[in-house]
């Protein structure tokens, strides 16, 4: 019996091991599919610091940012932290009636000490969307961070960057290439027939888009004929709260 017990222990961990990995891949399922709706801003991958507001009356809280699927209530009086923005409500993390509680709140339930942040919350919420679709259409523009060129276009082909105390202007140059393939005409000595063969490969510049900024602000954008965009995009700057 305790050889077969000796045998069945490795099992055991393996099935444990495979189980622990299967949870682990549907939280990040769970993570990446709850992050991939294009109308929501989420504000970890937005902003440096959390925002905190102060629930000043108790709310419903949905699972949907439509309001469909109610969860519970967010009590009053306690301070939530905000994860997410949509154009009518606001995704929160506080304390429920018996317990935590994440979901989806109207913002008349909150207060803050800047009495335009209901506003400054919808001015966020329009830059980001815009933002997003910069991204996903690989583009950019005036008012972009260097952050957000560097999701939409991937890293530099060539930088440079000057200070001159609190300033600091910069420049930075994606360049697209493309591989030419050379060949030359051989015969084949046994049979007479010709054919081609590889000779070389170059590689030329296709398009170039060069970007401009200051303090880590896009300021101007210049793009060679063969990448040419139509007019430069200009969006808001980074908004700085001090909630």
């Amino acid at each position: 019996m305790l050889n077969v017990m000796k045998r069945l222990i490795p099992a055991l961990i393996l099935m444990l091991c495979a189980s622990s990995l299967c949870a682990q891949i549907k939280r990040q399922e769970k993570k990446s599919n709850l992050d991939s709706d294009p109308e929501v801003v989420y504000l970890e991958q937005t902003l440096p610091k959390p925002i905190n507001l102060k629930v000043i009356r108790e709310a419903p809280v949905f699972s949907d940012k439509e309001g469909k699927h109610r969860l519970g209530v967010l009590r009053a009086d306690q301070v939530a932290r905000l994860e997410a923005l949509s154009d009518k409500s606001y995704r929160v993390r506080g304390q429920g009636t018996h317990h935590g509680i994440a979901g989806w709140v109207a913002p008349w339930a909150f207060s803050s000490p800047d009495p335009d942040f209901v506003e400054n919350l919808k001015l966020l919420y329009e830059r980001q969307i815009q933002v997003q679709k910069l991204i996903a259409a690989q583009a950019v523009a005036v008012g972009m961070t260097m952050e957000e060129v560097s999701l939409s276009l991937g890293q530099p082909t060539k930088t440079s960057v000057r200070k001159t105390g609190t300033l600091q202007t910069g420049r930075w140059e994606f360049i697209e290439f493309k591989d030419i393939k050379h060949y030359i005409t051989r015969v084949n000595p046994s049979t007479g027939a010709a054919y081609r063969q590889l000779s070389h490969v170059t590689r030329e510049e296709t398009g170039k888009t060069a970007v401009e900024f200051e303090n880590n602000v896009v300021t101007a954008i210049e793009q060679s004929e063969d990448n040419q965009g139509g007019t430069v995009k200009i969006i808001v700057p980074p908004l700085i709260f001090r909630w």
